[in-house]
């Protein structure tokens, strides 16, 4: 840039506070203020250095390049970040400085319209004044604050990208909180997400500032700003760690019906990314997969059905039928059964490994199943186990579910006749159909119709490790009431973020929040298990997680949902014509 053009940046608190210069007594108390925050040392590196006097992308790329700053984590910002429309980048605040020109330069590669909400002492680097959109956190009513977030909304209605810290300051010994990290955020980033439609990134950065500036600001908060940048400059050689989370896209953040609730969820994702509280899954024991069994025929399937008696037909619907039997009456299908379980369990990265997906639980519960009529395919199925035949003798063990939790006699498998429901699945073919579902469901509701005995369902959702931990605990959280009547045999267990205890315990019983949070966090965008919705509906009570060492290390959920409870539009459905009586057996018993 030619010095003509340009005038060259005047690191000083004199460029700030001009009138204040012109009296002797502020000037020399300004000069002292710039020894004192080492922005005299700044000045000097400015002055001597590549980067003096360059356009405002050279100029953050040239001295992040000269501080040995160099950013970890850069693949995934260029594989996450849109490439158009507009979209805000909210992140952690917790070097104050280097890591906002850090970000920007990294995004100006990607995309060259960025804009940084930064700190108005920013203005001291006149190189970069084009870049910012200038702010005083200082005095949140100034009139200059206003025209800033009308600057902020303008460049996102133009399809912009803007880098928000929140916070608006650096992080520090929170005492509220017991631990570093952001002060409150500000709702700026949740309000401009909102009114201009923007996807939203969130991004971490590792690290914290020096024990010294942290001890300073806990005596004087206002101590930490003569020592900013001095961190800055003791940040020379060090490596920039940043996490980029998935696009939180405006259909995700629109489930989040609260502006409080969204500015809140926005920070638990940039938390969320702490690599400090990630949880790998343990490598799968089944490191080898058998050939899948050959299916048994549809001649063998036939034979079986004609010889079941007509009252376990339980339903049909739009050319498929769903049944119920016994091994000892459809040993055939039993095993078609167990081939097709183990496939569609493969698909979830819950396979035995073996030709089929058995045991001994499968001769001593009943199989509900539902049949294609014209191809006598199998599409589906659920497993039941009746405890009050189960557990004539008190036997615990001839429960699957004893495997994974530890019933107290006074849990509701022992106090009444319970379904124990386990080891469902749709095929791969017709898993995004309605009918699958549905007609599991409609077999459970006319098996009670025909057992009306059973009040209660119990069992587990799986949840496949596909899903990241943090998903796995965010569902955990949210929907989990631990109870003394019953407890896991081997917990979920992961390292407490206290960002996502802060956020859960504040909002769990808000709508939409756990779905937020799952398909922000799952880069295929996937919800929570389609299973644990049906329940949800049903009014589901959860108890905890435990995992299935029979099943390849596999999350389970316990729940259990008592049906006369339910929504009467669940049971209609699904009860249909048997409701009435099935309700008024509970009013004789």
């Amino acid at each position: 840039m030619n010095s003509n053009q340009f005038e060259p940046s005047n690191i000083s608190l004199h460029s700030l506070y001009p009138n204040l210069s012109k009296h002797f007594l502020y000037k020399y108390i300004l000069s002292v203020g710039d020894k004192l925050m080492g922005l005299d040392k700044l000045q000097t590196i400015y002055d001597n250095s590549d980067f003096k006097g360059l356009p405002y992308k050279e100029f953050a790329d040239t001295l992040i390049s000269e501080f040995k700053t160099p950013v970890v984590g850069v693949d995934n910002l260029q594989a996450n970040l849109p490439k158009i429309g507009p979209v805000i980048i909210v992140a952690n605040h917790p070097f104050g400085c280097i890591e906002g020109i850090a970000l920007a330069s990294e995004v100006m590669k990607i995309r060259g319209d960025v804009k940084v909400l930064a700190n108005k002492a920013l203005a001291m680097f006149r190189e970069l004044q084009s870049l910012f959109i200038f702010i005083d956190p200082l005095k949140p009513k100034e009139p200059t604050n206003m025209k800033a977030l009308k600057d902020c909304r303008r460049h996102l209605n133009s399809d912009g990208v803007l880098i928000l810290f929140p916070s608006g300051k650096v992080s520090e010994f929170e005492s509220s909180k017991k631990r570093v990290c952001d002060g409150d955020w500000n709702r700026v980033a949740a309000h401009l997400a909102r009114s201009c439609e923007a996807k939203v990134v969130p991004v971490f950065f590792e690290g914290t500032n020096s024990s010294q500036f942290l001890l300073l600001a806990r005596i004087w908060s206002k101590l930490k700003l003569v020592m900013l940048f001095r961190e800055m400059m003791n940040r020379r050689g060090s490596t920039i760690n940043m996490k980029v989370g998935r696009v939180l896209t405006p259909e995700i953040l629109s489930s989040l019906k609260d502006v409080g609730a969204m500015n809140d969820y926005l920070r638990a994702q940039v938390y969320a990314l702490d690599p400090k509280y990630q949880y790998s899954w343990p490598a799968d024991k089944t490191t080898k997969m058998l050939p899948l069994a050959e299916s048994i025929g549809k001649s063998k399937i036939s034979e079986e059905l004609l010889q079941l008696p007509k009252e376990q037909k339980l339903a049909s619907y739009k050319g498929f039928t769903v049944y119920y039997g016994y091994q000892h009456q459809i040993s055939n299908i039993v095993l078609e059964i167990a081939r097709e379980r183990e496939r569609v369990f493969r698909l979830h990265n819950e396979g035995s490994g073996n030709a089929m997906d058995t045991d001994s639980f499968d001769a001593t519960y009943v199989h509900l199943f539902i049949i294609q009529d014209q191809t006598l395919d199998l599409i589906g199925a659920y497993r039941m186990g009746q405890t009050d035949i189960l557990l004539k003798d008190g036997n615990l063990e001839n429960l699957y579910l004893s495997k994974m939790f530890s019933f107290k006699a006074n849990f509701i498998n022992q106090q009444e006749p319970c379904l124990e429901m386990g080891r469902s699945f749709i095929v791969p073919e017709h898993q995004k159909s309605f009918y699958g579902l549905y007609l599991l469901w409609r077999g459970i509701g006319e098996f009670v119709v025909k057992h009306p005995q059973y009040r209660r369902l119990y069992g587990t959702v799986s949840i496949s490790k596909l899903y990241s931990s943090n998903s796995v605990e965010y569902m955990n959280r949210i929907l989990t009431e631990p109870s003394g009547e019953v407890e896991a045999n081997y917990p979920f267990n992961v390292p407490n973020n206290p960002e996502l205890e802060d956020f859960t315990s504040k909002h769990r019983e808000h709508n939409g929040v756990l779905s937020a949070l799952v398909c922000g966090t799952e880069l295929d965008g996937k919800d929570i298990p389609v299973l644990m919705k049906q329940y949800q509906k049903l009014g589901a009570r959860y108890y905890c997680i435990g995992i299935d060492r029979s099943f390849n290390d596999t999350p389970g959920m316990l729940l259990s949902v008592h049906l006369p409870s339910a929504p009467n539009k669940s049971l209609k459905q699904y009860l249909s014509n048997g409701l009435d009586g099935y309700l008024a057996y509970k009013k004789e018993h």
